[in-house]
């Protein structure tokens, strides 16, 4: 198979064994999409990310050997602007400027819908799931959008609202400072430091996903900075 639909395929034999995965693909409407290299704009958009701990064992590897600033981020570009550029496509991250919409291109390829905690929530994978990177093309790539309910309307008590010892998650938001000053106190670092996001882990949706404990104390810390 070649073509355009054979792109994800492609990406997937390349990025799956570091357990960066294919997400999804978005079509865009002629000048909607963010610019390529050559200064067109992108007609489909390839979203790449984890599930779970799919990522952690590869970059787990990958950080004993490196001490420099945003790992996660410089792991994730080494990785995937190569393949750019072998398949003539122009790379997007979420760390960089110009900002682009990943959580709407999420909406979008994934049909998923915000958390009370304003992160998407994966019918499967819950709250444990992330956007690495995009993959920008010239051309339309066929797709399917799959949507599924919405995980959080059928749910009643709403723990992840409840479950943040300092209010930092509420209906209104994320209360940054809150969270931040809680973790840098020992209360926070017996407890969210340790092993997660009290308000994160309190959801029950996709609980065999949650990310094993090394990584959970990576996010955490990366939080706290």
């Amino acid at each position: 198979m070649s073509g355009p639909s054979a792109i994800p395929g492609s990406i997937a034999a390349v990025l799956g064994p570091y357990g960066i995965l294919v997400r999804g693909v978005v079509s865009l409407a002629p000048g909607e999409g963010p610019l390529l290299t050559d200064g067109n704009h992108a007609l489909a958009v390839v979203l790449l990310g984890n599930a779970g701990g799919s990522i952690w064992p590869s970059f787990r590897s990958w950080l004993r050997g490196y001490d420099g600033a945003d790992p996660l981020d410089t792991w994730s570009k080494q990785l995937i602007r190569p393949l750019a550029e072998k398949l003539g496509a122009t790379a997007y991250f979420p760390s960089d400027p110009p900002w682009q919409p990943f959580q709407q291109w999420a909406m979008r390829a994934e049909g998923l819908k915000p958390s009370p905690l304003g992160i998407l929530i994966h019918p499967q994978f819950g709250l444990w799931h992330g956007y690495r990177g995009a993959l920008g093309f010239p051309f339309e790539i066929e797709t399917s959008v799959k949507v599924a309910e919405h995980p959080c309307d059928g749910c009643i008590d709403k723990p992840c609202l409840t479950a943040c010892p300092v209010g930092a998650i509420s209906r209104s938001g994320f209360d940054v400072p809150a969270c931040r000053s809680y973790l840098g106190n020992e209360p926070g670092g017996k407890t969210c430091v340790v092993s997660g996001c009290l308000a994160r882990n309190a959801c029950p949706v996709g609980a065999e996903f949650r990310y094993p404990p090394e990584q959970l104390r990576f996010h955490m810390r990366a939080l706290m900075r």
